[in-house]
This record gives C-alpha cells, structure tokens and sequence, in this order.
C-alpha cells in the first residue's frame, strides 16, 4: 500500500506517494532529484545524509518519509541565497574543508544547525556538534577551522 505525502523542502511543497517504508533519503534523493544529501552508510553512523527537520539535524537514511509529513525539511541546497553560498559554505572552500566533497553536505548542515542554535561556539563545541559526520579525507581541522571563520563572519554587522 502506497500513502500521499506532501513534504515541504527548503520551503517548497512538494506532493508524494510513497511505500511506509520509503525513507527521507530516497524521497529526497530519487522522488524530488535532490542529490546533494549523499548516501553513504544508510545505517545512521556517517551522517552524510544529514538534513535539519524542524531545524535539527537529523539521519535522513533512518528517517522515513512519512514521519516528515508536517516538517519543515532543509537541504545543503537550500543554503544558497540567490544563488549565493553561504557564509559557511565559502568558509568551508576558503578553508579547505572540501576535499573529495562526500561528507560536506552532512557537515553543513550539522554546521548549520549548530551555527543557529550557537552563533559564537567554541572549537569544542564545534566539534560535539560534527561528532555524528564522518570524513575520510580532511582530518576534521579545517572543518572545524571553517565553522569557526563562519561563526566570526556571521557576527560581523553587515554593512548598511
């Protein structure tokens, strides 16, 4: 048996069917084309399926679609603003928290969520809040590194 789902994903309202095991990934991923929330263990333990559901970061690989319904769902591509990165996502490249790219998303938007609830954290709390996202290839400094430029940018009083 097949249910209606409407999700609503980075602000858009979207209209689903879906079978009630069919997790947030898969609707994100294959129903709604939206690739940047990666799969990689889909046991919860990497978090490059990281999105926010109601502005919390959460493993979208364990999370069924239809436990959604009602949520406000965030994406890594519903950082960009007018077709703008982010303060974290440039401070990610400045950095060099890219590397070959497969866990950022997860990162952002671990980072994002921690950034909206912490707006100054510290390096230890940076690194409490991407403790759930694992990365093969930078090391976690520059990670952590870029967070906290972004922390500092986002402070800054924005010109008039």
């Amino acid at each position: 048996m097949r249910y209606p789902l409407t999700l609503t994903v980075n602000d858009v309202p979207y209209e689903l069917v879906v079978d009630p095991g069919h997790s947030l990934l898969d609707a994100l991923r294959t129903d709604l084309g939206l690739t940047g929330t990666k799969e990689g263990c889909d046991d919860s333990e990497c978090g490059a399926c990281m999105v926010l559901l109601d502005g919390r970061p959460v493993n979208s690989c364990s999370y069924l679609a239809l436990q959604a319904a009602g949520r406000r769902i965030s994406t890594v591509e519903g950082l960009v603003r007018d077709n703008q990165p982010s303060a974290l996502q440039r401070a990610f490249l400045e950095e060099g928290g890219v590397q070959c790219g497969f866990c950022t998303p997860g990162m952002l938007m671990s980072a994002t969520a921690l950034l909206a609830a912490n707006p100054s954290p510290s390096e230890g709390e940076i690194r409490a809040a991407l403790a759930g996202n694992l990365c093969r290839c930078t090391g976690y400094q520059k990670i952590v590194s870029a967070v906290a430029q972004a922390a500092q940018e986002m402070a800054r009083p924005t010109p008039g």
